[in-house]
């Protein structure tokens, strides 16, 4: 057999080869279980010593001459496939910029910025925290009996199995886990807001199985109730950007706080809708529960590995989705989440605008 002849056949039909399916048929056809050359490969066993050492070495060249063009080949057909895909997918820069701006800001995403950009100003850092915890994290630490309604299963997302240290996982019910981690981490003194997602389960026009939450945290030495309220006006006037909030301060229970108190803001009503302002208790006026907070619980204080006996603080949460649909005349909380294009369209945020304490942080798109 005319081996020499046979590889430059070989290697001719591989230079000739227009496109990767028809290289890839030839592989297959030379160098394949079945292939022509693997043949040969396989006919080695059968010749004696004297005819596999002069044949053997003719054989395994041809293959390696055939690896080779094909090798060579296939790079040349993928850089020339290469070549004229960007040829063909050239983009004119010089085209004008579209009339009107494509895509906004959701309203969450915009109030997020809106509360950091406030509380910044106060002294406050932004913390974060897994949404999936445990449950010493998420109840234990923050002085949640185990009786309590909040960990029943109806009311929280369990995982059905546990962590490493046999703990219940979940998905946490509120971001407060996130001050036990914070104080466990940073100490005292601490100023934080930690924003996120939660989970319960709920579902109705006000209420749906995730939806978002900010809580603050103070830890310092000589902190009472007044720092509470001063902050809490200060961020309701700064957010809303009206200077006639007023709030009121009622009595009320949360087991991570001691005091407790429900946090209203008064209100008038002007064509039929709420308006936030002015005194809660005058004609055509109320009061409208907006949030919880209170001085946090000495238990919870030294499962955050701290001296309650030297430290103190005040908490409280919100709902950030609440007061985003307050501030911006929103009825239904699953709107929020439907990824309606309409919706956005007409409660979105431009990009570019971005909160600022001076420009004013609800400036509409």
């Amino acid at each position: 057999m005319d081996y020499a002849a046979t590889g430059e056949q070989a290697l001719a039909r591989i230079a000739a080869a227009t496109d990767l399916d028809s290289l890839e048929k030839l592989r297959v056809e030379f160098l394949g279980k079945q292939g022509s050359i693997s043949g040969l490969l396989k006919t080695l066993g059968a010749m004696s010593p004297d005819e596999r050492q002069t044949t053997g070495p003719k054989i395994h060249a041809l293959r390696e001459s055939v690896t080779e063009a094909l090798t060579a080949r296939k790079a040349g057909l993928e850089q020339a496939a290469l070549d004229a895909r960007l040829a063909a997918e050239n983009i004119d820069l010089s085209l004008p910029a579209p009339e009107a701006p494509r895509g906004s800001i959701h309203p969450v995403s915009q109030v997020l910025d809106e509360l950091a950009e406030i509380f910044a100003d106060m002294g406050f850092a932004v913390a974060t925290g897994p949404e999936i915890e445990d449950d010493w994290h998420n109840f234990t630490a923050l002085n949640i009996p185990e009786s309590h309604p909040a960990r029943a299963m109806h009311d929280t997302f369990y995982f059905p199995d546990k962590d490493a240290e046999g703990r219940a996982m979940l998905l946490r019910t509120h971001t407060s886990p996130v001050q036990i981690r914070s104080m466990l981490r940073d100490g005292a003194p601490i100023r934080i807001i930690a924003p996120g997602r939660v989970y319960r389960s709920d579902s109705d026009a006000t209420h749906t199985p995730m939806f978002h939450q900010v809580e603050g945290l103070v830890i310092d030495k000589g902190i009472h109730l007044g720092h509470l309220k001063w902050t809490l006006e200060t961020f309701l006037k700064a957010f809303f950007e009206r200077d006639d909030i007023v709030l009121r301060l009622r009595p009320s229970y949360f087991p991570f706080t001691e005091p407790s108190v429900e946090v209203d803001v008064g209100f008038a009503i002007q064509n039929g809708k709420r308006v936030l302002g002015g005194s809660g208790d005058a004609p055509g006026h109320g009061w409208m529960e907006l949030l919880g907070s209170g001085m946090v619980n000495r238990k919870v204080i030294a499962a955050g590995g701290l001296d309650p006996d030297e430290w103190q603080g005040f908490a409280f949460g919100i709902g950030v989705d609440r007061i985003a649909m307050l501030k911006y005349g929103m009825d239904d909380l699953r709107a929020f989440f439907d990824g309606d294009v309409r919706w956005l369209q007409h409660y979105g945020f431009s990009p570019l605008d971005v909160p600022t304490l001076s420009a004013g942080v609800g400036a509409a798109a």
